[in-house]
């Protein structure tokens, strides 16, 4: 009985597409990050401040990246922000100790992902909604488009682009959520 070889174009064909295969789940596990992050409140544990909320997203970029909201309504909201001092300014006007009325719920969905991986680089893009609760009883529903960008550095992915368009906001009912925590524990 003869047994099939494997020779060595195989071997690094099925290499490549492993490389592929690993590239996009450590993405859809950094851009899954990103979005619990960004969450009121904050599901990370032990609970952060929110300049330390901060910190841990910018973690999730590298030096040069840009984060920027673009068409009609995200444009002027949101603007473009290049490299990591910029982020954290603009994630520095979003979570004000000041802020009225306060957030005190949020939390984002992801879906209609799609992952292009081509070496060391990769795009992705995704919807995303996310209804909010400020302590004043108002509350939106927000829906966005993604387009981001990745690098692998020192073994290690890391987004080099948020773009965020928007697709709607919605007002919803004051006070739509019966019940929802002032602090996340689960992963406590």
């Amino acid at each position: 009985m003869n047994t099939p070889t494997i020779n060595e174009t195989t071997i690094n064909q099925l290499v490549g597409r492993i490389e592929v295969l690993e590239a996009e789940a450590d993405i859809r596990r950094i851009q899954a990050r990103y979005m619990m992050l960004c969450d009121t409140p904050c599901p990370v544990y032990p609970p952060v401040t929110d300049k330390e909320r901060i910190e841990l997203v910018l973690d999730l970029y590298t030096e040069d990246a840009v984060w920027e909201g673009v068409g009609e309504y995200y444009t002027d909201q949101f603007g473009k922000a290049e490299g990591k001092d910029a982020i954290r300014a603009h994630f520095n006007r979003f979570w004000k100790e000041d802020q009225d009325p306060k957030l005190i719920l949020n939390a984002h969905y992801l879906t209609s992902e799609q992952i292009f991986v081509e070496g060391d680089t990769a795009e992705g893009t995704w919807i995303h909604m996310q209804p909010w609760l400020f302590a004043d009883g108002t509350a939106l529903l927000r829906s966005s488009r993604l387009f981001n960008a990745f690098r692998k550095e020192n073994g290690k992915w890391l987004i080099t682009r948020t773009r965020t368009e928007n697709v709607f906001i919605s007002d919803l009912p004051t006070n739509f959520a019966e019940s929802y925590p002032t602090q996340a524990v689960l992963f406590k």
